[in-house]
C-alpha cells in the first residue's frame, strides 16, 4: 500500500466522513486503522472518491483480500490483463457469470476443478457437521463465518463418513486447531477426503452476489502445478447440469439397510442410549445426517435405516411402528419419480410417518403437493421459524434450495411452520394420515436445539396408533 490508512482516511475527510461513505461505523475505521488495512469490499467506492489505484489500497502483504469484490473477468491487483493472478494466489474460484475470485488453496489439490452449486451457509460452528451433511453434495460452501478451522475435527462430530460437500471458500487462512476435542486439523482432514478450500476470499461480496443474484455454477480449482486455464473452468461452470432436476439421493444413500444405536452426544457420556421403552422405526436414508438417527434413539426408538431405494414391502416387511423420511441432496421432483409412490403405500397402511427437509419435500408430494426451486435457499443455524399452532419462533438450523408450494397442498394438508425470512413453507400436517414433516433440522448438528419436540410427537403419535391398534 503506497500510502498509510491514516492519509488515506483523512483524503477522505476523516473517520465520520469514511464511515457515512463505505456505510460502515466508525468502529470500523477504527479497526481498519489497527489493522492497517481496509477490506477489500470498499475498496471500488474509495477509489472513486480519492483516485487512488486499487494497487494503492491493497496491503504489501495481505492474504484475506487476494480476491477483491470487482467487475468479473479482472484480477484483485486491478491489472488491466483480463486473468491476471495476484502474488500469492494458488487457487481460484470461477463463477459461471465469468466472476473469478482468487485466495489460497489448502486441503487437496485439484486434479480436475471441483464444480458445483455456490451456496453460502451462516452458521457460526459447525463446519465438519456442514462439509459431511449429506444435503451438500453437489455443492460449494461459503462459510460466512470468518473463522473456520479454529477448533479442528473429531471423531465424533462427521454427519456422515465422508465430507459431501465439493469444495469450501473461506475469509481467514485456516488456524492450528484449539479445542480439547480435536483430533485433527481441518486441512489435513480435508487432504485425507481429497477436498479442496480456498481461502483469503471476500466471503461478505461473494454471499452478496450469491443472495442478490441467486444460486450459480462455480468451479474451484487448486493445481499443484500452479496452472490455469480460466476459460476451460468458465466452460466446466456451464457444462454443469445443475441441481434443478438431478437426483442426488441415490448417490448418497446407504448401499444396505443397518441397524442405529447411538444417542445424542452428551458430556461425558458420550452417545450412550438412554435406558427405556423402545419403538421400531425404520428410517428411509435419503442422505440422512447421523445426529438425526442419534434424536430419534434418544427419544426412545430403535433404527433400522434402508436405502433411499426400498421398497414399501421391505420397508413393511421389518414390522416398523413408524417410518422416517430423512434429509437429503438434490431436486425432490426427481427423487420423488421413485419415492413418492413408496410414501403413498406406506401412508396407506396408516403407520406414523414423520420427515425432515428432502423427507418432508417427499411426503408434501406424497400428499398431492408440489414443490419449487428456491430464489435463495435457506443454509445456517439461525434461521427463524414461527409454529402456526402455538405461536413460538424457533431458531433452527436449515440446509434446502426446495421448497413445498404451500398453495399446491390439498385442503387435508394443514401448514404447521413457515419461515421468518421468506414465508416459504417449514412444516405440515396430514389430517387424514398420521403423518407430518418439517423443512428445516429439529436435529441441529450445528445449530440450536429448540426443535427436539418433534422427535417426542414423533413418537407419542407412535404410542397413540399402538394404544388404537
Amino acid at each position: 500500500m503506497s500510502m498509510s490508512i491514516d492519509s488515506i482516511i483523512a483524503r477522505l475527510g476523516g473517520p465520520e466522513a469514511t464511515a457515512r461513505l463505505t456505510g460502515v461505523g466508525t468502529e470500523a475505521i477504527r479497526k481498519w486503522r489497527q489493522a492497517q488495512s481496509i477490506p477489500s469490499r470498499h475498496w471500488p467506492v474509495i477509489a472513486q472518491a480519492t483516485g487512488l489505484s486499487l494497487t494503492d489500497l491493497q496491503p504489501a502483504t495481505s492474504a484475506s483480500d487476494l480476491s477483491a469484490a470487482m467487475p468479473a473477468g479482472t484480477s484483485s491487483t486491478g491489472s488491466s490483463m483480463p486473468h491476471a493472478r495476484p502474488d500469492g494466489a494458488t487457487a481460484v474460484l470461477v463463477l459461471a457469470d465469468g466472476t473469478l475470485l482468487w485466495g489460497k488453496g489448502f486441503g487437496a489439490f485439484s486434479d480436475t476443478p471441483a464444480v458445483g452449486e455456490i451456496c453460502f451457509s451462516t452458521g457460526m460452528t459447525g463446519y465438519q457437521e456442514t462439509l459431511t451433511d449429506p444435503s451438500f453434495a453437489g455443492q460449494i460452501i461459503t462459510f460466512t463465518f470468518p473463522h473456520i478451522g479454529n477448533v479442528g475435527i473429531n471423531d465424533e462430530d462427521a454427519e456422515a463418513n465422508k465430507i459431501f460437500a465439493r469444495g469450501l471458500v473461506i475469509k481467514e487462512d485456516v488456524t492450528e486447531p484449539a479445542n480439547w476435542r480435536a483430533t485433527a486439523p481441518l486441512q489435513n482432514w480435508l487432504k485425507t477426503q481429497n477436498i479442496t478450500g480456498i481461502a483469503g476470499v471476500d466471503t461478505r461480496a461473494l454471499t452478496l452476489k450469491i443472495r442478490d443474484k441467486g444460486p450459480q455454477n462455480a468451479a474451484l480449482f487448486f493445481p499443484e502445478n500452479g496452472q490455469f486455464d480460466h476459460e476451460a473452468l468458465l466452460a466446466a461452470t456451464k457444462a454443469w447440469p445443475g441441481l434443478e432436476g438431478m437426483d442426488l439421493a441415490k448417490d448418497v444413500t446407504c448401499k444396505k439397510a443397518y441397524t442405529w444405536n447411538d444417542g445424542v452426544w452428551s458430556w461425558p457420556a458420550g452417545t450412550v442410549a438412554p435406558a427405556g421403552k423402545r419403538r421400531k422405526v425404520v428410517a428411509v436414508d435419503y442422505g440422512a445426517k447421523r445426529n438425526i438417527l442419534r434424536c430419534l434413539v434418544t427419544a426412545g426408538c430403535d433404527v433400522t435405516v434402508v436405502p433411499a431405494t426400498a421398497s414399501a414391502k421391505e420397508i413393511l416387511d421389518l414390522k416398523p411402528e413408524g417410518v422416517f423420511l430423512s434429509n437429503g441432496p438434490g431436486d425432490p421432483a426427481a427423487t420423488g419419480t421413485y419415492a413418492v409412490a413408496v410414501i403413498q403405500d406406506i401412508l396407506k397402511t396408516g403407520l406414523p410417518l414423520f420427515g425432515i427437509c428432502l423427507g418432508h419435500q417427499l411426503l408434501a408430494q406424497a400428499l398431492g403437493g408440489k414443490t419449487y426451486k428456491l430464489e435463495q435457499g435457506h443454509r445456517g443455524a439461525n434461521q427463524p421459524v414461527k409454529d402456526l399452532d402455538t405461536g413460538k419462533v424457533e431458531i433452527t438450523s436449515q440446509n434446502h434450495g426446495f421448497a413445498v408450494d404451500a398453495k399446491s397442498l390439498p385442503a387435508d394438508v394443514r401448514v404447521t411452520h413457515v419461515s421468518l425470512f421468506d414465508g416459504s413453507n417449514e412444516g405440515l400436517a396430514s389430517e387424514r394420515y398420521p403423518a407430518f414433516s418439517v423443512q428445516y433440522h429439529p436435529e441441529a448438528s450445528p445449530g440450536p436445539s429448540d426443535s427436539f419436540y418433534l422427535f417426542e410427537r414423533f413418537v407419542k403419535l407412535i404410542d397413540d396408533h399402538a394404544s388404537k391398534n
